[in-house]
């Protein structure tokens, strides 16, 4: 890139001040307006500059979200894994977050049962039948592990207990065997959910309620959704490149 002009160095060395770091798409991006660059960089930065999570942790939200399956980022990945690792976080935590985070493709089963329940009981199709010895033993073995039930966990262990048991211990490997406190875990669960690409109420709700009860702040809270909304801005990194290199074959561009 051209040396850069004086308004765009300052614009590139507070988002350095205030995010810690610098990727080469940014360049592009603020060549082709420092207007909307500055804006990015305000927004951007206000969980860094006024929030109450460490480093490390801020960097697992932008992991969780961009290393979802509903978005799949891996250039944002790569950068914030750096990051991380950085601020001091270990291969271990990180790949915590991406095992809590690979959790949330139950979503699957968690939106369908209740359709699923809700048909074959319009079809005369399920039974009313109480929990058996051993569903009744997976369900204490669920809240052991991961410390809460939810009423969206019946209709799975009622339909298939066997898929029920093999989730319960897919799932509780981060918390029987990792080393984050529990609500930066539920702060993992509930970055991959708030994020864009997923939006997953339920679940957003029933991990802010866990945070809440491990002891997690308001301000811990909002600066973990306000961390991100930050994917958006995926949009420019995408497709800044493609835009350059068409705008310069249609010689539009240097």
């Amino acid at each position: 890139m051209a040396e850069l002009d004086a308004r765009r160095q300052a614009i590139k060395d507070n988002f350095i001040k205030n995010r810690g770091y610098w990727a080469p798409i940014w360049d592009q991006v603020l060549a082709l307006s420092p207007e909307f660059f500055e804006a990015y960089t305000q927004l951007s930065s206000v969980p860094w500059k006024h929030g109450t999570l460490e480093p490390k942790v801020k960097e697992f939200m932008y992991i969780a979200a961009d290393a979802s399956h509903t978005h799949l980022y891996n250039a944002g990945t790569r950068i914030h894994i750096e990051n991380a690792l950085r601020h001091g976080a270990t291969e271990a935590e990180i790949f915590e977050v991406l095992m809590m985070t690979a959790a949330i493709g139950i979503h699957g089963v968690t939106v369908g049962v209740p359709v699923l329940m809700e048909e074959l009981a319009a079809a005369g199709k399920l039974d009313d039948e109480a929990m058996d010895e051993r569903q009744v033993k997976l369900k204490a073995e669920f809240e052991k592990n991961r410390g809460y039930w939810a009423p969206m966990w019946d209709g799975v262990l009622k339909l298939d207990p066997d898929f029920f048991e093999a989730f319960c211990k897919y799932s509780s490997v981060p918390w029987t065997r990792g080393t984050l406190e529990p609500k930066v875990r539920e702060f993992v669960y509930i970055a991959a959910d708030a994020a864009p690409t997923h939006l997953y109420e339920p679940g957003l709700r029933l991990h802010i309620r866990n945070a809440i009860g491990y002891g997690a702040t308001k301000e811990e809270l909002m600066e973990v959704l306000e961390l991100v909304t930050a994917i958006g801005v995926h949009t420019i990194t995408e497709s800044v490149p493609i835009l350059v290199q068409a705008a310069k074959m249609a010689g539009q561009s240097a």
